[in-house]
């Protein structure tokens, strides 16, 4: 067997192990991020809908994103996967099946971020099925399954609009149906602060994802010839330090104390926003891109509270908002020499042309995905009789009214015999 096969497909299975461990990044994060009596619900549901994801995407996900005899919305072929060995391919396809369904559990859990502590396990269940069946692999076969913003040279590396604009839209569409959270605004429409139980979880799952991200953007080279991958991995790595590092100076600046959760949600909005662009621009550029995420997602968390949008892990600013900043970005900073897909950026000679490509991808791929989230929801809401837990059980939390034991058992139990007792 030829060793650049073997070669390969080893790297792009270790890309898919740290995509995948990625999971339990935002597992520590959304966790970190959300109340002590959700916290089991949290861990629990991400495993379940992951597991759930991958069953949907071997029986169709990946046939629409890949299969032959495409239309121009969906690929017609490859489903219920056999791991038999696809054609033109330099590594194993069983290898890079395993590495895009990594993408597709992490587009779901991103989603599913915008339910965090009032949906119904239900839901979750429902919506992970059909966001993983009609939703994320439409977006992902009209970009990189050779679909119609492919054929207009669409430039999205590892998936900032394919992965985190998808699943930010699909959670914007949870979070108004839904609705906020008991207690996040007041009736004059100011809001308030609802405390993460934990700020060291947050931090170690952001790390958890930064290395992951290594995975995902570096892997998606799905080679390793020429070393290029380390070129992905250091623009990678300089996007997110500038991103933490912007973010945490503006929060500095407006609030007069530097915010951890803030400086947390810059590094992110660096990865993300740096996804879309790594493969195809200079180091210099990966560092403004980073630090134009990293203010830029202080600043949507802002406008979305304004607006009474209740995002308990800021999965609209960080994945959405830094999503639609890191496409646009190749239509700027895109060189010559780096742009094997699409053209070179304004910045480098191109004109707007390819900013226009990417301006239209973000537009239909965003409208596309929220729209049918929201279809999607607002029928199950008809269908099940809501979305969201009930006032009493959303009080006393989801692990508890859920699953039926508390993810803190300990502490809880403790109180409860204070109570008690007193």
């Amino acid at each position: 067997m030829d060793t650049t096969f073997l070669l390969n497909s080893s790297w792009v299975m270790l890309g898919a192990i740290l995509v995948i461990f990625m999971l339990a990044g935002f597992i520590m994060l959304e966790a970190g991020s959300t109340r002590m009596k959700n916290a089991g619900h949290i861990a629990g549901k991400t495993i379940f809908t992951f597991g759930l994801a991958s069953l949907v995407f071997w029986a169709i996900g990946f046939g629409f994103i890949f299969g032959d005899n495409a239309n121009f919305f969906v690929g017609l072929s490859n489903f219920f996967y056999s791991g038999a060995e696809l054609e033109g391919m330099d590594l194993s396809s069983s290898v890079f099946f395993v590495f895009q369904l990594a993408f597709a559990g992490i587009a779901i859990t991103i989603a599913l971020g915008g339910f965090a502590e009032r949906a119904k396990l239900s839901v979750y269940l429902i919506f992970t099925l059909l966001f993983s069946a009609i939703v994320y692999p439409v977006v992902a076969h009209w970009i990189w399954g050779g679909g119609w913003l492919a054929e207009h040279g669409k430039q999205d590396f590892a998936g900032s609009t394919v992965v985190h604009l998808t699943g930010a839209m699909a959670a914007l569409a949870a979070t108004i149906l839904l609705k906020p959270r008991i207690g996040k605004f007041n009736k004059d429409g100011s809001a308030n602060n609802i405390y993460g139980h934990n700020q060291v979880y947050t931090a170690l799952g952001v790390l958890i994802l930064w290395v992951g991200w290594f995975g995902f953007n570096a892997g998606s080279t799905l080679s390793v010839e020429d070393g290029f991958f380390g070129f992905v991995a250091l623009n990678t790595n300089l996007a997110a330090g500038a991103g933490a590092v912007a973010a945490l100076i503006v929060s500095w600046m407006v609030m007069g104390k530097s915010d951890v959760p803030t400086m947390l949600n810059g590094a992110l909005a660096g990865l993300v926003a740096i996804t879309a662009s790594c493969a195809f621009v200079d180091t210099w550029a990966s560092v403004i891109i980073g630090l134009v995420a990293g203010v830029l997602v202080f600043y949507s968390v802002r406008f979305f509270e304004k607006r009474k949008i209740d995002d308990p892990i800021y999965a609209l600013s960080v994945h959405g908002a830094a999503g639609i900043w890191g496409t646009l970005s190749t239509g700027f900073f895109a060189t010559p020499e780096l742009a094997t897909v699409g053209k070179p950026g304004l910045f480098y000679g191109g004109g707007f042309e390819q900013l226009g490509v990417q301006f239209m991808g973000v537009a239909v791929s965003g409208l596309y995905a929220f729209i049918v989230s929201f279809i999607i929801l607002a029928i199950a809401k008809n269908v099940m009789g809501g979305l969201r837990v009930t006032e009493e059980e959303e009080i006393m939390g989801l692990d508890l009214s859920e699953h039926g034991s508390y993810g803190y058992p300990e502490v809880f139990m403790a109180e409860e015999n204070k109570r008690l007792s007193s």
